[in-house]
């Protein structure tokens, strides 16, 4: 019997821009760094937490100092390990994510592959990434853009008053296809399905979480009319609520940090392409370890937004890195990080 040490400690994000969307403003992301060994093999994981989660480093490192794995034997019991882990309360998704992406790490070095590899995955079929432009002003969004230049899809910030004047900004320097995250901002159903028809116009390609998720008629009724896919992303954040979403969006977005990480979201994508739904894969302002950690599952999704890395100034590793806008991943063991 091997024996599993659990470490932990917080660390602050710093972002490159002010990062504003429908709700808040931020410059930091607090995040906690966690480390599982097993046998002198170390794995990587990671908990970030925007302020929309409910969670901090306090409630999660609170809640690692729970993690009790002196009865598991192996890293393999993989499903029993995290159904403990997911048991010990009802919340802390970021907090469970950070030892399931550290296990899952941990794995795939025990094995000496990476995990696209173990789940029999092509990485030439991840889409290529969107990266994103927060609200801003005019001559901010216009250097956002210019300095997004190799990316092939942009996520636009949008649920304020300065949606239209945002994306004709946008439009005033590329025509490269655009996705709109709403974040909750619109409140009417007509005047989201006239935006959304003005949208289409403007080559956006999907629409991102138009209404509050409590409007569940609502995003129905829009999604229904709607000429571009309606997603998931508040209103959707574990594999049970998926079901009760099929007909009131197109698809979901999927994030390790509302999932509890990557064995729920891989289950996630297979169910909801199961139901015919469209599936975003999404993240957090994370460091490279937990961006690369999602990227192991990106064959399986229609939609990548994999930029949370590419928006901070103090990334601790290097893993999966964006040429061209195209999701590089390396072929080193479990999640391919390397700290910097």
């Amino acid at each position: 019997m091997g024996k599993f040490t659990l470490r932990y400690k917080p660390y602050t994000l710093e972002l490159r821009h002010v990062f504003t969307v429908a709700s808040f403003s931020r410059t930091t992301t607090p995040v906690v760094l966690t480390e599982l060994e097993y046998e002198g093999i170390i794995g990587y994981g990671e908990a970030s937490m925007p302020p929309y989660l409910g969670e901090s480093q306090q409630s999660v490192m609170s809640f690692l100092s729970q993690v009790d794995l002196s009865s598991f034997s192996s890293p393999f019991e993989t499903a029993e390990i995290l159904h403990y882990i997911d048991q010990i309360n009802a919340k802390n998704t970021a907090a469970k994510a950070s030892v399931d992406i550290a296990l899952h790490d941990l794995l795939g070095k025990i094995m000496g592959q990476p995990l696209y590899k173990i789940w029999g995955l092509n990485p030439d079929n991840i889409p290529a990434t969107s990266f994103t432009i927060g609200i801003d002003t005019e001559d901010m969004i216009r250097q956002k853009v210019q300095e997004a230049g190799q990316f092939k899809i942009l996520k636009v910030k949008l649920g304020l008053q300065t949606d239209k004047m945002i994306i004709n900004t946008i439009r005033s320097v590329t025509d490269v296809p655009l996705c709109a995250d709403v974040n909750q901002g619109w409140k009417n159903k007509e005047e989201a399905l006239e935006m959304a028809h003005w949208l289409k116009e403007k080559n956006v390609t999907f629409l991102e979480q138009p209404m509050p998720k409590e409007m569940i008629d609502e995003n129905a009724w829009l999604t229904e009319r709607s000429p571009i896919p309606t997603i998931a992303d508040e209103g959707c954040q574990r594999l049970i609520d998926i079901p009760a979403l099929k007909g009131v969006y197109t698809g979901i977005n999927i994030k390790l940090m509302k999932c509890t990480g990557l064995r729920e979201a891989k289950q996630m994508a297979e169910l909801a392409k199961a139901l015919e739904m469209k599936v975003m894969l999404g993240c957090m302002t994370e460091t490279s370890c937990a961006i690369s950690a999602a990227a192991q599952l990106g064959p399986l999704v229609d939609w990548a937004d994999l930029d949370g890395a590419l928006l901070i100034g103090n990334d601790l590793y290097k893993g999966m890195t964006v040429e061209n806008g195209q999701c590089i991943l390396p072929e080193s063991p479990g999640i391919g990080l390397t700290k910097e």
